[in-house]
């Protein structure tokens, strides 16, 4: 029989939260850029409160990001932060570095871990592994194909968590590259005044010279600069596929995109999971759906598999 997957997305502000709430979102990932890795909003631990509250009163969970990269200092603050997180209520914490899940063992002992590792997050083993040492959840690698995720979710006991909407990260350097080039080019490297995605919507792209109509993003925050994908996940019409082989959870990925698009994208997704679940034998997929999301899709990004299809991946 088949159950009920998580619809998870991120959200920029607690007013974003309400709107992706009543489109049908089930779950949140939030965060700080100290601990969080490509978070469309900054919560400190008042505003992650304050997100509980409103998600809780909904039936709805919000899972902390503490997924970025630790430095010694950060991990000398992670026990009284991972408390704070405990205290706020919040229903798990992403993680991707042992250090996290080490003071969260002494720290929060009862708050349940989602391993994410990026790309590395690969197969049932390494899950395992993970999943003995207390991680409830493995965050798959977006790079795995149909068969793959298939070969993960039979032999482990985690729930497993998929993306199947929006941009992904394929480069990521903890340096400010384009700070640095506007300060080389004896331009304002001032942050205010680069023209970086996240920050002004006129952002910047990296166009490859044998690929010149394709158009990659550049992201820039906090933890450095981030090139994102050229095209956006869509696995709307195959959504049925993972919901077959009880996968637990749909990551959307938010990143840079508007609140009405991505509101848009949770009420297809929402309605899809719930036709599904209403009638697994009679399921058919409505065109309308996916319809709602071509109309405000960038016509320079195309709706794409990923690598759900691909025979080869590494």
């Amino acid at each position: 029989m088949a159950t009920k997957p998580e619809l998870l997305i991120d959200a920029a502000s607690l007013a974003d939260m309400e709107r992706l709430i009543e489109a049908g979102a089930d779950a949140f990932v939030i965060g700080e850029a100290r601990y969080g890795m490509r978070l469309p909003g900054d919560f400190d631990i008042a505003g992650i409160a304050a997100a509980v509250k409103l998600a809780h009163a909904h039936r709805v969970s919000v899972y902390a990001a503490v997924n970025n990269m630790m430095d010694n200092a950060t991990v000398d603050t992670l026990p009284e932060y991972l408390r704070a997180l405990a205290d706020a209520g919040v229903d798990a914490v992403v993680f991707g570095d042992p250090a996290v899940l080490m003071a969260a063992r002494e720290a929060a002992p009862d708050m349940k871990l989602h391993w994410n590792a990026e790309m590395t997050s690969t197969n049932y083993a390494t899950a395992n592994y993970w999943g003995r040492r207390g991680a409830s959840r493995v965050v798959l690698a977006r790079e795995l194909n149909m068969d793959q995720i298939i070969g993960v979710k039979q032999n482990t006991p985690l729930a497993v968590q998929v993306q199947v909407h929006g941009m992904t990260n394929i480069y990521h350097s903890k340096r400010p590259l384009v700070h640095n080039y506007f300060v080389h080019q004896n331009k304002d490297g001032a942050e205010e005044n680069v023209p970086v995605h996240g920050k002004r919507e006129d952002g910047l792209y990296l166009v490859e010279a044998e690929r010149p109509g394709e158009r990659f993003p550049i992201y820039e925050d906090a933890n450095g600069t981030h090139i994102m994908s050229s095209d956006d996940l869509c696995m709307l019409e195959n959504l049925h596929e993972l919901m077959e082989v009880n996968i637990d959870s749909f990551r959307i990925e938010g990143l840079l995109k508007s609140i009405t698009y991505n509101e848009t994208v949770v009420r297809a997704y929402r309605a899809a999971i719930d036709a599904y679940m209403a009638d697994p034998e009679g399921y058919a997929f409505n065109e309308a759906w996916l319809e709602s999301i071509q109309a405000l899709q960038d016509p320079g990004r195309e709706l794409s598999y990923g690598f759900f299809y691909k025979e080869q991946v590494y």
